[in-house]
C-alpha cells in the first residue's frame, strides 16, 4: 500500500457548516489584523462541495453574522426578512392560531431572516477562501490522531476501497493532517467529536445529549401564492401529546415553500416513524391547501441537538476545540442555532489564534474558549433555555407550561428548580411488551403527489454513494438485531431511519422465539442525518463518513 501523506498546518477545522466556516473566517481576519498572515488555516468537509450537507429551517438571527461580517446583509444570499409570524395548534382536521399578543416572545422573529443554510454555507466558504483559508471539500475526517491524550491531527478517509476493504484501481490513501489546534465543527453527533468525548470523558457530570430529527422538503408553489418571509410554527397534529416536536413553514423567495416537521428522538413508541409523521403532517387540510398545485423540489433530514446547556460536553482539551452542533450550541426554545454556531466558531478561532501565537495549545491554554463562552451572550441565551427540552418529558402541555414559566424565571423550571436532569433519548423507548404500538396503525397513504415514500424522497435529496465500498454504517453485532431487537422492540431501525437504510429481513422459525434471516443495510440511501447512531436502543450502530464527496446534495435547503 502507498505511504500515507502528511501535511502540517497551524489550525485544522473539520466541518464546513456555519461554525467551522466562521472559525476559518475569524482566524484569517485575525491573521491579517495582527500581522500574522503566514498563519495556515485548513478546513476540510466531507460533502462534495461546501454547503452540500447543509440543512436547516432556516431562520437566521443576525447577531452572529453582525459580529463576524458586519456588511453581510449586502452580500449574503438571504431569501427575505421575516415579514409575518404565526403559531398554530393543530388538531386532526383543524387549527387554532395563537393570537399575536399571546405568542411566546422567543417565537417572534421580527428582525430575523429566512434563508437556505446550503446557500449561506457556500457563500461563507467563498469568504473564507478569499481571506486565505484553504478549504477542501470531499475530505472526510475519519479518525483523530493522538499523542497519548493530546489531539495532534486528523486522518482523512481513504477513497477507492471496495466492499471487502481491498484497494481498487482508483485507490487514494487519505492523508494525515497534523495541526497545533484541531477545531471540530462536524454538526450533530460528529464522528470525531464522539471519539473525543468517549476517550477523554468530556461528558463527565453532564446530562446525556438528547436529540430530535427534522425532516424537510422544499416545494415550488404556484406563482403569487407564497409570501416571502412568512413564518409559521405549529404544534399538535400529527404528534401525540407524549412526543416532543412540531412543524415549520417558511416562505422563501420566488414562491418557494420550506416545510418540515421535527420529531423528538426521545419518543416512547418504538414504531414511531419521523418520515411518516411528516408525510401525515402534509395531509392536514391547512397544509395540503398550501401545497395544492405545487411541485416537490428537494428533501432532507438532520438530527438536532436539543439537550441544552447542561448536556454540552466540555468543549476543549489538549490540542482540541469543539464547536457548533457538535458541542450543543443550539437553543431549542427559540428553534435556532446558526447564530450560536457562528459565535462558537468566533470564540474557538480567537482561542486557537492566541494558542498558536503563544506556541502552546494545552488544555489550560485552550480553556480560554470556555471562559469566552461563559462571558458571552451565547451563554446567557443558552442558560435561559437550559430546562426547555427536559420539561416536555411530561408531554406537550406540561412542556409548554414549563417553557412559559422559564421565560420569566431566568430559565428555572417547575417549582423554581434550577436544573431538570435529562435522559438519553434511546433509553426512553418502551419495549413492545410494555405498551401497544400506536404509530404503526396510522401510516400515511402514499400518493406521490403530496406524500412520498422514503426511497422517492431519498432520490429527491440528491444522495449518491458508490455501492462498492465498505459500508459507513457499522452494526457491532447483528445477532442482537435478530435475537433481541426483533422480539423486544420490533426492529425500530426500520421506522426511525428517514431514508429506508435498514431492512430487517427476519422471521420466526419456531415457537421458541428463534429468529432466522438478516439485517439488510442499504447504506447508499443514507442522507447523513445520524438518527440511527442516536436512537438505536442497544447503541450498537456507529455512523462514520463514507468516501469523500458522497451523500446528499441539499440544494436550497
Amino acid at each position: 500500500m502507498a505511504e500515507r501523506d502528511q501535511l502540517e498546518v497551524d489550525v485544522l477545522i473539520v466541518g464546513g457548516g456555519p461554525a467551522g466556516l466562521a472559525a476559518a473566517i475569524r482566524l484569517r481576519q485575525l491573521a491579517k489584523e495582527r500581522g500574522k498572515d503566514g498563519l495556515s488555516v485548513m478546513l476540510i468537509e466531507k460533502g462534495g462541495d461546501i454547503g452540500n450537507h447543509g440543512i436547516s429551517g432556516a431562520i437566521v438571527d443576525p447577531k452572529g453574522f453582525d459580529e463576524l461580517l458586519p456588511d453581510w446583509r449586502e452580500k449574503a444570499p438571504l431569501e427575505s426578512p421575516v415579514t409575518s409570524d404565526a403559531m398554530w395548534y393543530m388538531t386532526n382536521t383543524g387549527k387554532f392560531a395563537v393570537p399575536g399578543p399571546l405568542m411566546p416572545p422567543m417565537m417572534k422573529n421580527h428582525g430575523k431572516y429566512v434563508a437556505s443554510l446550503q446557500k449561506l454555507a457556500k457563500w461563507m466558504g467563498g469568504v473564507a477562501e478569499e481571506l486565505g483559508a484553504d478549504v477542501f471539500p470531499s475530505f472526510p475526517g475519519q479518525e483523530l490522531l493522538w499523542d497519548d491524550a493530546r489531539v495532534i491531527g486528523v486522518r482523512v478517509g481513504d477513497k477507492g476501497v471496495d466492499h471487502n476493504g481491498q484497494p481498487k484501481t482508483n485507490y487514494e490513501r487519505g492523508p494525515d493532517l497534523m495541526a497545533k489546534v484541531v477545531i471540530l465543527a462536524e454538526g450533530p453527533r460528529g464522528t470525531l467529536a464522539k471519539q473525543a468525548v468517549a476517550k477523554l470523558a468530556l461528558d463527565k457530570d453532564r446530562d446525556p445529549m438528547s436529540y430530535a430529527v427534522g425532516v424537510k422538503e422544499v416545494w415550488q408553489c404556484k406563482p403569487g401564492s407564497v409570501p416571502a418571509g412568512m413564518v409559521i410554527h405549529t404544534f399538535g397534529f400529527p404528534l401525540p401529546n407524549e412526543t416532543f416536536g412540531g412543524g415549520f413553514i417558511y416562505g422563501m423567495a420566488n414562491d418557494i415553500l420550506d416545510i418540515g416537521l421535527v420529531t423528538g428522538l426521545d419518543y416512547k413508541d418504538p414504531t414511531t416513524d419521523p418520515h411518516d409523521n411528516f408525510q401525515r403532517y402534509k395531509t392536514h387540510p391547512a397544509i395540503a391547501k398550501m401545497l395544492d398545485g405545487a411541485k416537490l423540489l428537494r428533501y432532507g433530514a438532520k438530527a438536532i441537538p436539543e439537550g441544552g446547556f447542561y448536556a454540552m460536553p466540555r468543549s476543549y482539551s489538549d490540542g482540541l476545540l469543539i464547536t457548533g452542533d457538535s458541542a450543543g450550541f443550539l437553543n431549542g426554545m427559540r428553534l435556532k442555532g446558526i447564530h450560536l454556531a457562528i459565535k462558537s466558531g468566533i470564540m474557538a478561532a480567537e482561542t486557537a489564534f492566541d494558542a498558536v501565537a503563544a506556541e502552546t495549545s494545552d488544555a489550560e491554554t485552550l480553556s480560554a474558549y470556555d471562559r469566552r463562552f461563559r462571558e458571552s451572550w451565547a451563554c446567557g441565551e443558552l442558560r435561559v433555555a437550559r430546562n426547555f427540552h427536559q420539561g416536555f418529558k411530561g408531554g406537550l402541555f406540561a412542556g409548554m407550561f414549563n417553557a412559559g414559566l422559564s421565560m420569566y424565571m431566568g430559565g428555572r423550571a417547575f417549582g423554581f428548580i434550577d436544573r431538570l436532569h435529562g435522559e438519553a433519548g434511546y433509553a426512553q423507548m418502551k419495549k413492545l411488551s410494555e405498551r401497544k404500538p400506536l404509530a404503526v396503525e396510522s401510516r400515511a397513504r402514499i400518493d406521490n403527489v403530496l406524500t412520498f415514500d422514503k426511497v422517492t424522497d431519498v432520490f429527491n435529496s440528491g444522495t449518491m454513494h458508490d455501492e462498492d465500498q465498505v459500508p459507513h454504517l457499522h452494526v457491532a453485532d447483528t445477532s442482537i438485531c435478530a435475537d433481541q431487537c426483533t422480539v423486544e422492540y420490533g426492529n425500530p431501525c426500520q421506522y426511525f431511519c428517514p431514508a429506508k437504510v435498514y431492512e430487517p429481513l427476519f422471521k420466526q422459525v419456531d415457537g421458541n422465539g428463534h429468529v432466522d434471516g438478516r439485517l439488510q443495510i442499504n447504506f447508499s440511501n443514507c442522507v447523513h442525518c445520524k438518527t440511527c447512531d442516536i436512537m438505536d436502543p442497544y447503541q450498537i450502530i456507529t455512523w462514520v463518513p463514507p468516501q469523500g464527496g458522497e451523500g446528499p446534495v441539499y440544494t436550497g435547503l
